[in-house]
Parts: C-alpha cells; sequence; structure tokens
C-alpha cells in the first residue's frame, strides 16, 4: 500500500491560502461588504420572526 503524508489542517489552510491568486482590496472590500449584506439580511428574518405574535403561523 502506498504511503500517505498526512498535514495537518492548520498546515493544509496555509497551502491552500498560498495557492490562492492574491485579491486586490477592492475585492477583499466587495467580499466584506456583500457578507455583512448577507449577515443583515439573516438577522432582519430573524428579527422579524422573534417579533411576530404568538399563535400567528405564515
Amino acid at each position: 500500500m502506498a504511503e500517505t503524508n498526512k498535514l495537518s489542517v492548520e498546515k493544509a489552510l496555509e497551502k491552500l491560502r498560498r495557492d490562492d491568486p492574491l485579491q486586490t482590496a477592492s475585492e477583499q472590500r466587495d467580499e466584506k461588504a456583500e457578507a455583512l449584506r448577507r449577515e443583515i439580511k439573516r438577522m432582519r428574518a430573524q428579527r422579524s420572526r422573534l417579533e411576530r405574535p404568538p399563535g400567528d403561523s405564515e
């Protein structure tokens, strides 16, 4: 059987990050903004569910 080399999770992540192409500052900003938009949308939906009166079904 062939011997396999095992990497720690940290080393595997470092290797993946190193292989990724570098992003420009604007691309990083766009990704962060999109993540924040998704988080805001999730939190609004959660608040809507929490503020709904008990027994109110949709």
